[in-house]
């Protein structure tokens, strides 16, 4: 194994499904990663305005690098502002330069599937990025309604399912567990 890169190959990883989890597995995989001495870059697609409380510790954890991006609320069925492509757009940059630098053994772009839904990013972006990833960086991506074509460029699929969710009851979004 290379001296300088900790990890060799790194490999694309994709949380997906309609369960809750995914960037709460994505965090956890930074944690044991900043714990190992590996450096970790998470970009937030959407998610940027609120107050989500893995902002809060994140930001204070060594080897950990977090930017959120977007107006932090939900796109509707009327679709995406001007607003949100912009900020994707930024998100998008953002991930290019930290990916291409080689610097981060790990970048997560969080939500990006979701990004990819609503058009936000375009999918050969995507799929051009991984391509072009260097063979060290471990590369997770997270969301609902991850393309087919992003399942078989990864080396990694975890699908979470919805069995139950208190939301089906009427609970409302609870602070340091939904967001």
């Amino acid at each position: 194994m290379n001296k300088r890169h900790k990890l060799d190959p790194g490999l694309v990883e994709v949380y997906t499904g309609d369960g809750k989890g995914k960037t709460t597995a994505a965090i956890g995989l930074a944690i044991r990663a900043a714990g190992r001495g590996l450096k970790v870059f998470i970009i937030q697609f959407i998610k940027g305005g609120f107050d989500y409380g893995e902002l809060r510790i994140l930001e204070r954890i060594p080897n950990i690098e977090i930017r959120a991006f977007g107006r932090g609320r939900f796109i509707t069925s009327s679709g995406p502002s001007e607003e949100d492509l912009a900020e994707a757009r930024k998100a998008m940059e953002l991930a290019k330069q930290v990916v291409a630098s080689g610097e981060y053994d790990i970048v997560i772009l969080d939500e990006i599937n979701v990004a990819l839904h609503f058009g936000l990013v375009r999918l050969e972006e995507v799929l051009e990025l991984i391509r072009e990833k260097p063979r060290h960086v471990e590369l997770v991506l997270t969301g609902r309604k991850a393309p087919k074509e992003l399942l078989e460029a990864a080396d990694l699929v975890t699908e979470m399912r919805e069995v139950k969710h208190p939301y089906r009851q009427g609970l409302p979004p609870r602070p340091g567990i939904e967001f």
